[in-house]
């Protein structure tokens, strides 16, 4: 049976290249695989995914029972296939926190270790397979380092992470800051998506304190070409919680270039939060949050409702 290898609903670059990446291991230890895809991707990660010379994997909405499959870049089942639990889950490979409540066959692979991007990982796992990775695997690799740091500005950078992408580069004859660009480039043209579209692009599900929240982040270049969208994305976000099942939207436009991330605060309750959470002092309809730019490190781990 063919294994199945995907990340979350919300796919952005390393949950579209690392799926791409750890099909192509597979297959060279002789393991039949294909990546797959939870949702549509964002602009950046499709962009990545041409430049390397790869189709975008296919999209689906649930698994088999009994399917094989490796699951990458997260480990939260909110985040997974309904029917995730009746698949043969052979692997986890992620860079998050363990969220529990994912039910498997038998022992599996648990790989979960701290730094910024789940490519990371697998290059360690691969050993002496890495060096023979083809130039697209070597690209989607360097991409995956480059979108989850930020070109290494999100706090979530190790060193490992920093280390590999510059030697990816090197091998691949790219400069980091020029190809960072155009991938920043890419994400930050959101121009063809709704409102809608734009809260649920790059968007986790969490609870505090008892509220569910369903919390946004676009990470851009171009802030302005999201922020000049502000109105219509307040009246769009208590919609989409309605028909997400929560109880708040928060959206996190983060300023790549400038380092800090506007939030914006459609009522008394996500202005709340921001004050309890950023211990910030909200007068608008927005509040700008200086060196916040991960949502992993710095915006859900402190949020308070």
């Amino acid at each position: 049976m063919t294994t199945l290898v995907f990340g979350h609903k919300a796919p952005d670059t390393d949950s579209t290249g690392s799926p791409l990446i750890w099909a192509w291991y597979l297959n060279r230890q002789g393991q039949e695989a294909e990546a797959r895809l939870l949702g549509q991707p964002n602009t950046e990660a499709a962009f990545v995914a041409e430049r390397w010379g790869f189709e975008l994997p296919q999209v689906i909405d649930d698994v088999e029972p009994g399917q094989k499959v490796v699951i990458v870049d997260t480990n939260n089942p909110a985040e997974l296939p309904a029917s995730i639990n009746q698949a043969d889950i052979q692997a986890i490979i992620d860079h998050h926190k363990l969220f529990g409540g994912i039910e498997t066959k038998g022992p599996i692979d648990i790989t979960i270790k701290p730094l910024a991007c789940t490519a990371t990982i697998m290059h360690d796992l691969m050993g002496h397979v890495a060096t023979e990775m083809p130039e697209g695997i070597k690209g989607l690799m360097l991409s995956c380092i480059l979108s989850d740091t930020l070109e290494f500005r999100s706090p979530t950078t190790t060193p490992a992470d920093k280390a590999l992408a510059e030697r990816l580069a090197a091998d691949l004859g790219i400069d980091v800051s020029d190809y960072a660009g155009e991938m920043f480039a890419a994400k930050s043209d959101v121009s063809a998506f709704s409102e809608a579209e734009l809260l649920r692009m790059d968007s986790k599900e969490t609870t505090v304190d008892g509220k569910k929240l369903r919390v946004s982040v676009l990470e851009t270049t171009s802030p302005d070409q999201v922020l000049s969208r502000k109105d219509a994305l307040l009246e769009a976000m208590p919609k989409v919680a309605a028909e997400d099942g929560a109880d708040e939207v928060l959206l996190f436009v983060v300023d790549i270039l400038k380092e800090q991330a506007t939030l914006l605060v459609q009522n008394d309750t996500v202005k709340a939060i921001a004050e309890k959470s950023f211990d910030a002092t909200v007068s608008g309809d927005s509040v700008v949050l200086p060196g916040v730019m991960s949502r992993k490190k710095q915006i859900i781990p402190v949020l308070k409702a």
